[in-house]
C-alpha cells in the first residue's frame, strides 16, 4: 500500500493471486499491460472526482478495475456521479485510439498493440455490465435515482446487481454443462467477488439510506440555487414516517401535505421536519 497526496494506493488480494499466477506462468508482460489499463481506468475516476471537488481516500486495484473510496457529503449529484463513472471507460477508449494509431504507424510492437487494444476494449465492456460495483451499475443507479425514488433505486439496484453477478458465475461454469469438462476460473473468481460484494451491499442499503437523509441539508442549499420547485407528497396522519421517507427523490425537494380522509390538507410540513423527526426517534 502506498500514500499519495493523502490518497491510498493498494492492490486487491485478488489481484495479487492474479499477479502470482501470471509470473508462474510467464505472463508477467501481459500482467504488466493488465496493470496499466486498469490503473489508467481508475485515474480517469480520480481525476474526475478531484475535478468535482470529491475528497478520496483510496484506490483499492482489481483486475478488472478498482474500488475508488470517496467521501461525499451531499454534493454529488446523479448526474456527477454518471461523468464519474464514465470517466473510466472513457479512458480505455483513449487507449484503444492510441494503440490504434501506433499500431498504422508501425512506431511499435504490432502484437503488443493488439493486446493493448483487446485489453482495453475487455476492461471497458466488462465494467458497462449493469452490475454494481461496476460502472455499469453505477450509471444505471445514478440514472434509475432521477426517476424513482431513492430508497426504491438502492433496494432494486442492489437486488439486480445480485441477479447479475449469479450470472457471471453461472457463465462461467456454463462449459460444464455443455461437456466441456473446464470453467473460466479467472470469470469464476470475479463472479463470486461481485456475488459477495453485492450481497454486502445489499445488507448494507439501509446504512446508505439513512446517510442519504443526513446529507439532505446540503442538497436543500442546491436546490434553492437552481431554482427548482418542490415536489409535493400526499400522506394521510396514519401512515409511518419511514414509508413517507422512503418515497424521498434524490435530485427532488419535497414538500409533505397531509391529508384527512374528507381530502382536506390538515398539515404542510417541510422535508426537513420529517428527517428531523426521523432522526430524534419520533417515528410516526
Amino acid at each position: 500500500m502506498i500514500s499519495i497526496r493523502g490518497i491510498q494506493f493498494s492492490l486487491h488480494p485478488f489481484f495479487v493471486i492474479l499477479m502470482l499466477f501470471s509470473v508462474i506462468t510467464g505472463h508477467f508482460l501481459e500482467l504488466i499491460v493488465l496493470f496499466s489499463i486498469v490503473f489508467i481506468h481508475e485515474l480517469g475516476h480520480l481525476t474526475a472526482a478531484l475535478l468535482f471537488g470529491v475528497r478520496i481516500r483510496s484506490v483499492q486495484m482489481l483486475p478488472f478495475g478498482g474500488v475508488v473510496e470517496m467521501e461525499d457529503h451531499g454534493q454529488l449529484t446523479a448526474w456527477k456521479d454518471m461523468i464519474i463513472a464514465i470517466a473510466g471507460p472513457f479512458q480505455n477508449v483513449l487507449m484503444i485510439l492510441a494503440a490504434l494509431l501506433c499500431r498504422e504507424l508501425s512506431t511499435s510492437d504490432g502484437a503488443l498493440m493488439n493486446y493493448v487494444i483487446y485489453g482495453n476494449a475487455m476492461i471497458a465492456l466488462f465494467n458497462l455490465l449493469p452490475v454494481l460495483p461496476l460502472d455499469g451499475g453505477k450509471i444505471v443507479q445514478a440514472a434509475a435515482s432521477l426517476f424513482f425514488p431513492y430508497h426504491q433505486t438502492l433496494l432494486w439496484s442492489s437486488r439486480l446487481s445480485l441477479a447479475g453477478s449469479a450470472g457471471v458465475v453461472f457463465f462461467s461454469i456454463w462449459p460444464l454443462f455443455q461437456g466441456e469438462g473446464r470453467i473460466q476460473l479467472n470469470l469464476l473468481l470475479i463472479g463470486i467477488f461481485l456475488l459477495y460484494s453485492n450481497w454486502i451491499d445489499y445488507r448494507h442499503v439501509p446504512y446508505r439510506f439513512t446517510r442519504f437523509l443526513m446529507t439532505r441539508e446540503r442538497r436543500y442549499e442546491g436546490l434553492q440555487r437552481s431554482g427548482a420547485f418542490a415536489q409535493p407528497i400526499i400522506a394521510d396522519p396514519t401512515k409511518h414516517l419511514d414509508s413517507i421517507l422512503r418515497l424521498f427523490k434524490r435530485e427532488k425537494y419535497h414538500v409533505i401535505y397531509v391529508m384527512n380522509k374528507q381530502g382536506h390538507v390538515i398539515a404542510t410540513l417541510p422535508e426537513q421536519r420529517l428527517i428531523s423527526a426521523y432522526f430524534t426517534g419520533l417515528r410516526t
